[in-house]
């Protein structure tokens, strides 16, 4: 975790314009709050505590490296462009923290979504021994509620500096989760079956169905 934290320090430091531009950057310092307060979570949940996978399903290399790097690069490249001036959005201020905050939902939200599946986590699109198909907590009504919590926490990331130049990152970044997921449905119903297709009808794949 402290050497994840280190990376997103030091990427963070060269969009800002170094170290010292980082410490006096309010916004940037609570990105990383958000970060190591959510990495410690997961510390201590340790929601993947065992992996023993029985298949495995084809993968999409290009959307995997997507997946990775565009939450990683994105808060450096809009800190980047936004001690450019680049692109500046409406909203100043109340935009950049709304930004922050959103962030930190989103993280939120992955961690629960983590902390449900625990052990049936994986970035890769497999099933585990013993695999159940979950449909409670924050699965009863949406089916991907981790995408969901990445892209926004990664929108908000973007958001908090205040730069429409990178806005397109979260573009791509949604592009590929929906790449990705057409792959893990298709997985989950050959592995599930009706029990799937009966979860899918009541829910929404980023958002709860309307009227359930």
């Amino acid at each position: 975790m402290l050497l994840v934290l280190a990376l997103d320090a030091a990427l963070l430091a060269v969009g800002v314009g170094g170290a010292g531009a980082l410490l006096d950057h309010p916004r940037a310092l609570a990105l990383l709050a958000v970060w190591a307060a959510g990495g410690s979570c997961l510390a201590l949940m340790r929601p993947v505590r065992t992996r023993d996978p029985v298949e495995r399903y084809a993968d999409q290399q290009v959307v995997v490296a997507v997946l990775f790097l565009v939450p990683l690069v994105a808060p450096m490249l809009s800190a980047w462009c936004e001690r450019l001036g680049w692109w500046p959005l409406p909203g100043g201020a109340a935009l950049h923290w709304a930004g922050v905050a959103l962030a930190a939902a989103g993280f939120a939200l992955r961690i629960l979504a983590m902390g449900r599946l625990g052990s049936r986590f994986s970035p890769l699109i497999e099933m585990q021994r013993g695999h159940a198909l979950e449909t409670g907590g924050v699965y009863a009504r949406v089916r991907h509620p981790g995408y969901v919590g990445a892209w926004l926490a990664n929108l908000g990331a973007i958001l908090a500096f205040g730069s429409g130049a990178t806005l397109a990152l979260a573009l791509v970044m949604a592009l590929a989760q929906e790449a990705r997921v057409r792959r893990e449905e298709a997985a989950l119903e050959a592995a599930f079956g009706d029990a799937y297709r009966r979860y899918r009808e009541r829910t929404g794949r980023y958002l709860p169905r309307a009227g359930r």
